[in-house]
């Protein structure tokens, strides 16, 4: 019963970790910075719980969908819009900025923009300090300023220390030629899987054992979708 509370090993060397690590504290410093020197050390900092959250997926966990460029840019342009609208007909209190994340929720899933920190930043809107509420609707400017400048760190940094970001959509891997194939094909195991993640050093947010069932799930499909093909083509 324990077991199920106990995080499982994480499967990168420390040297990615480091990597991670600088890159998030050198993204988020950055970033801060040139807010701070556009539009104030004040705003700037109001930001800085965000900015920090969002550097952590988009250094640690690049390759996942919540750290793509769409899902930090939307995610912040929804929050933004969605923070201010609630702030000018509601108030500026605690309920209505949890009603605030909550609608951001809603609207970064249904654009597949999802990205956890928008959650915290809609609410740091809301309840925002003296300056940033000064601004009004100007307030979106230092938003997407540094979600933006976070994500061309993100870009340079990556890129830059051999991590290939942004991860496309449609890129799988490469087709090793000259391998003789197996007679019949292996069982994939949780185990395997482990091995992999581990060779491939970064970080991928889903555990072996979840994706040992996503595997086995898919290929009993292929196999019902093969016979119905097989039996569709009899039939004719």
């Amino acid at each position: 019963m324990l077991a199920r509370f106990l995080p499982a090993a994480i499967n990168t060397r420390p040297a990615e970790w480091s990597r991670a690590a600088i890159g998030m504290a050198l993204g988020t410093m950055l970033s801060v910075w040139a807010c701070a020197h556009v539009f104030g050390m004040d705003v700037a900092l109001h930001l800085l719980g965000p900015l920090g959250a969002s550097a952590v997926l988009l250094f640690a966990v690049s390759s996942g969908a919540l750290a793509q460029p769409w899902s930090i840019i939307g995610s912040y342009l929804c929050a933004g819009v969605v923070a201010l609208l609630v702030a000018r007909v509601l108030g500026r209190t605690l309920g209505s900025a949890c009603l605030a994340a909550g609608i951001t929720v809603v609207l970064i899933c249904w654009l597949r923009c999802l990205h956890p920190p928008a959650g915290g930043l809609a609410m740091s809107l809301v309840l925002a300090d003296p300056a940033s509420i000064s601004l009004g609707w100007y307030e979106m400017a230092p938003v997407m300023f540094g979600a933006s400048a976070l994500l061309l760190c993100a870009l340079a940094y990556n890129n830059a220390t051999r991590t290939r970001y942004p991860k496309g959509a449609a890129e799988s891997p490469a087709v090793v030629m000259g391998t003789p194939t197996p007679a019949t094909d292996p069982t994939i195991t949780a185990a395997d899987l482990k091995l992999a993640l581990a060779e491939m050093e970064q970080f991928y947010d889903i555990e072996p054992t979840e994706l040992e069932q996503l595997i086995h799930a898919a290929e009993g499909h292929a196999r019902r979708r093969s016979i119905g093909e097989v039996l569709a083509h009899r039939a004719a």
